[in-house]
């Protein structure tokens, strides 16, 4: 379905247009701490089928559903001592949670997968707690690009991958984060199902002992599980010390590059500017985009991450 895509501000009366399409069942792409997501009522079918139609989304992908406050997720999900514990230490921010369902919570079965589980959050950014705020209902919200692309981090990424498919995108900016939330099951034991912009050992020391960590790949029983993602257009190639003919480079530290994601080798830095820079690089349709190494410790696990995923995507490999 083709309609004209606002751009809105992120204010109040921004926030409550936005809330006001919602109601209508429509889709709204808002900011968010981690990257742009792209929001539907979670309790209209229509809406979430929307979704997944504007994305180009598989079916069986679930959707994480973002609230207002931990009242409201524990409205959702079998609530428990150690998701209180982890609530209070991180919401709002980074993190999503993965819980079992309570029957008759009014969620659309769409937003799940027809799972039994269902992963929620609370976001940080203040556009995103004013829009939950006026819309008064939990929200679906997948990153606002089509699937298997490049996350976006400004309204402008939203816009050349899904305009004209939503009915608005809420302008707020460059996201803080850069990176997609990371994802705990605490299903049974909490697992680690998905490293991102809350760092593994901040969970760790707030539990008292190390995740469980399950790779991507095999049966998808939550978000952000899908073993090829984050691709851009053109091909990806890992670990490069220098780039080759018909290649640009995307840096870190003290190299020689086309764009560098921090030169100081920062890797806050470098999380918050990879989906930009690649983005950036990847519009000018290069043979290659090459990639230096990224230290594998801290945020730098999850940039590697979704780098390897990006890699896979579009190499085959």
């Amino acid at each position: 379905m083709a309609c004209p895509t606002e751009i809105l501000a992120a204010d109040s009366a921004g926030c409550k247009r936005a809330s006001d399409i919602l109601s209508a069942g429509g889709l709204v792409a808002f900011p968010t701490e981690t990257v742009y997501g792209l929001g539907g009522d979670a309790r209209n079918t229509a809406a979430v089928a929307r979704i997944f139609e504007a994305k180009n989304r598989p079916s069986f992908n679930p959707l994480i559903v973002h609230v207002s406050d931990i009242g409201a997720a524990a409205d959702l999900v079998e609530w428990t001592p150690l998701a209180d514990t982890l609530a209070r230490a991180f919401w709002p921010g980074p993190l999503t949670l993965v819980m079992p369902q309570i029957k008759g919570g009014g969620l659309s079965p769409l937003a799940t997968s027809e799972l039994s589980t269902l992963a929620i959050r609370i976001p940080a950014h203040k556009a995103a707690r004013e829009l939950l705020k006026a819309f008064s209902g939990p929200i679906s919200a997948p990153s606002a690009n089509p699937s298997g692309c490049i996350s976006p981090t400004r309204a402008s990424h939203v816009t050349k991958g899904l305009s004209g498919k939503i009915e608005a995108v809420i302008d707020g900016g460059p996201c803080r984060v850069g990176l997609e939330s990371t994802i705990v099951s605490l299903v049974d034991q909490p697992v680690l199902l998905r490293p991102g912009g809350l760092m593994t050992e901040s969970i760790e020391e707030v539990l008292g002992f190390a995740l469980e960590k399950k790779t991507t790949g095999g049966r998808i029983t939550s978000p952000g599980q899908l073993a090829s993602h984050y691709a851009p257009d053109s091909p990806v190639r890992l670990n490069a010390a220098e780039k080759r003919p018909g290649e640009v480079l995307l840096g870190f530290g003290d190299v020689a590059c086309d764009l560098n994601l921090s030169p100081s080798g920062d890797l806050a830095e470098a999380a918050s500017n990879l989906f930009c820079h690649l983005h950036e690089l990847d519009a000018g349709n290069p043979k290659t985009i090459a990639i230096s190494p990224i230290p594998d410790l801290g945020i730098g696990r999850p940039i590697n991450d979704r780098l390897r995923r990006a890699a896979r995507s579009r190499n085959h490999e």
